[in-house]
């Protein structure tokens, strides 16, 4: 049995989730509101920051409430290990230990350049390359291994990309030489799928179904700059019907799938009900049981 193997055996089922980031619910969905609310349909909360800003009041009333958590990092550039010093380990292990957090994930891009800092937060994808993969792939073993904790690299969105490897190989690759989970992105995926003209599940035919440990579904829309059309990241409250075979496709292949985040937390609740519903019926918290099976 790989360390993956086992860190995945000992994880809970989390079910249908809702990202925030710092302050968010100033500005959205209060996830303890809709969790109090809504029980039957929201069962943890993905909490995203970086080590400047730390925790604010909504992830730590979730945590008093007894919402299961996930801590998403905002801040490293996991395919620079120049980037991952002592100082953001241990900050961001103790952040993640501090709201009892079930896992570690984060965009597996480039969310500055130069040093780390707030304001240069821009993120991009990275280089589509054997030689990106294996930085990156020794990056998370690093995480892990100081951590203790699982490690789950996301495929960023964006619409132009440097490289000449399939985002799906590029993950494949990375999880395989880091013997850690994925996090697969289902609306950045559709939009990659889009940008370079395939079908939404080109390249799963040979992708580890079996190392994906989460996924996140998030609204978009086709917009046209110029004439060239592309579907917005914009995470309004409907996905594209892309995203939603995507993620269809994946439930039923990923065995060790655990959580499913859906990114709606600026919007209205009353306009993301009807997908959390769709959501919670296509990945329920409890495993159903065959009627007759033992």
């Amino acid at each position: 049995m790989t360390s993956f193997e086992k860190r995945v055996s000992d994880l809970p089922r989390l079910g249908v989730g809702i990202s925030g980031e710092f302050g968010s619910s100033a500005k959205g969905i209060d996830a303890c509101w809709f969790h109090e609310n809504y029980p039957t349909l929201l069962h943890f909360f993905e909490y995203g920051t970086d080590i400047d800003r730390g925790l604010d009041e909504h992830v730590r009333r979730c945590v008093a409430a007894g919402l299961p958590t996930t801590y998403h990092f905002l801040d490293i550039n996991l395919e620079e290990l120049i980037d991952l010093d002592d100082h953001w380990v241990n900050s961001t292990t103790s952040l993640a230990r501090e709201i009892d957090a079930r896992w570690l994930c984060g965009d597996a891009g480039r969310w500055h350049f130069s040093s780390r800092e707030r304001g240069h937060q821009m993120l991009m994808p990275p280089i589509l390359c054997k030689e990106s993969a294996l930085e990156t792939a020794e990056s998370i073993k690093i995480i892990q291994q100081k951590s203790g904790m699982l490690c789950l690299p996301e495929n960023p969105p964006a619409i132009f990309y440097l490289g000449d490897m399939h985002i799906l190989d590029y993950f494949s690759l990375v999880a395989d030489k880091a013997d850690c989970g994925i996090l697969l992105d289902c609306a950045h995926l559709a939009i990659y799928q889009h940008s370079k003209g395939f079908t939404p599940t080109t390249g799963f035919d040979n992708f580890p179904f079996d190392r994906v440990v989460e996924a996140h579904i998030a609204g978009g829309s086709m917009t046209d700059v110029d004439g060239y059309r592309y579907i917005d990241d914009n995470h309004s409250p409907e996905p594209v019907e892309e995203c939603w075979q995507i993620l269809e496709h994946l439930v039923s292949k990923a065995k060790n799938l655990k959580a499913i985040v859906y990114e709606c937390e600026l919007n209205n609740p009353e306009e993301c009900i009807e997908n959390f519903v769709r959501l919670n019926e296509l990945f329920p918290l409890e495993i159903r049981v065959l009627e007759g099976a033992r």
